[in-house]
């Protein structure tokens, strides 16, 4: 009785997840770590380190988002074709090379080349990742599998930012430092996925796979209204809110940068609560209520410009709510797209889902930005009008899926 009381403690704190499902987990954490400690110094250590114009160090950055946004779809195709770990690992190369070449370049054309590589890697590893987890955890088990990959990633990239901050510090050799050690983070990931990792036999290729995907009208309806959700939820908190927040409010960068961090940490703090809130319960009103919240967090923005005096507690509740819809759309959307894809087609659906990621992301500021500078009132309100569409229509989606993908199934322990 006392083994299996132990067995069952052991199982309640380790969330339910197998010790393969937790080492990737802990690969996760580690690479994200190395991220975060370069993502805040990418275009400084290419401008002040290396000597690049202000423009030639940003089109190196945004090139990484660029050709992942390129290379996604096709990593749909490798993923259903030789397997997501085998793909996994191939990313996990190509950014720890990608990296290590920028931590080298001193010309553009250096720098240019090793973006191409880590952005094929960045368009790889997040469908072949997404798509390895899921597969590995069983369908009851798939919503808590994204909550602590979420976590692992937020508490990776904020604590990597905070090292990252003391490494910088020491100027080049930092930056350099910094880059080389976000390259064997990936390694390492890699390392992990080459021990650990055990994949299902891969079945045999579908023809037409992205035709047939697209005949999948639940999986079109989400994936549009998912572009919504991320441009508001991710993107214009991301991207709009810090400027709103400096030259409308009048905040300072520190004041600002504690922003992100609230956003960052409830994260951290919620998204297991949220996953248990979630079972039992439906997957598309658990999405309608992320989207619930971000347009109440696009209103309280509105409410901070028209308050001063309690403008920056406004904006901390705002980001509280933006964090916590993130915990509800994640929690849903992952399991529910793995539920709706075909075995043989998921590399595709995950990519299509980072897809529609890259899109609502770049959407923020490629057309939030110039609204702003027009009327920062009209921006949010705007934002809070397509978080409610994106609400209403996740509702509508429900009738489109099948009875056995419409809940978040109940797990106990």
């Amino acid at each position: 009785m006392a083994s299996l009381d132990v067995r069952a403690l052991g199982t309640r704190i380790g969330f339910g997840l197998s010790r393969e499902l937790w080492l990737i987990e802990a690969g996760v954490f580690l690479n994200m770590l190395g991220y975060g400690g370069v993502l805040p110094f990418e275009i400084i250590y290419l401008h002040d380190g290396r000597g690049f114009s202000l423009g030639v160090a940003g089109l190196v950055i945004g090139a990484i988002t660029g050709i992942a946004v390129v290379v996604s779809p096709a990593a749909g195709l490798l993923i259903d074709r030789f397997g997501a770990r085998l793909t996994a690992i191939a990313a996990g190369v190509a950014l720890a090379a990608g990296y290590s070449g920028l931590a080298f370049a001193h010309t553009p054309a250096e720098a240019f080349a090793a973006a191409a590589c880590a952005g094929a890697g960045n368009g790889a590893l997040s469908p072949s990742q997404t798509t390895l987890l899921t597969t590995l955890a069983a369908p009851d088990m798939r919503h808590r599998v994204t909550a602590v990959s979420r976590v692992a990633g937020n508490a990776g990239i904020g604590i990597g930012g905070a090292l990252g901050g003391l490494v910088a510090a020491h100027g080049l050799t930092g930056f350099v430092t910094l880059f080389l050690a976000n390259a064997v983070s990936y390694l390492v990931y890699v390392a992990v996925l080459a021990a650990v990792v055990r994949e299902s036999p891969r079945q045999a290729p579908v023809r037409g796979g992205y035709r047939l995907m697209l005949r999948d009208r639940a999986f079109i309806h989400l994936a549009v209204a998912d572009v919504a959700m991320i441009a508001v939820g991710w993107g214009v908190f991301s991207w709009l809110l810090p400027p709103f927040a400096r030259n409308q409010i009048g905040l300072s960068t520190p004041l600002i940068g504690l922003l992100l961090l609230a956003n960052a940490l409830t994260v951290v703090v919620a998204q297991i609560p949220v996953a248990r809130f979630a079972e039992g319960r439906r997957r598309a009103l658990t999405m309608a209520l992320a989207g619930a919240l971000f347009c109440a967090a696009c209103l309280l923005v509105e409410v901070a410009d028209a308050r001063r005096a309690i403008a920056y507690a406004v904006l901390v509740t705002a980001v509280i709510a933006a964090g916590v819809g993130e915990c509800l759309h994640t929690t849903a959307l992952t399991p529910l797209v793995a539920e709706l894809a075909p075995v043989r087609l998921r590399g595709r659906y995950m990519a299509v889902v980072g897809l529609c990621f890259w899109i609502g992301l770049a959407a923020a500021p490629t057309g939030g930005t110039a609204l702003l500078s027009l009327s920062p009132t009209a921006t949010f309100a705007v934002a809070a009008g397509v978080a409610l569409a994106a609400a209403v229509s996740m509702l509508r989606l429900e009738r489109r899926l099948p009875e056995a993908a419409r809940l978040t199934p109940r797990r106990h322990g």
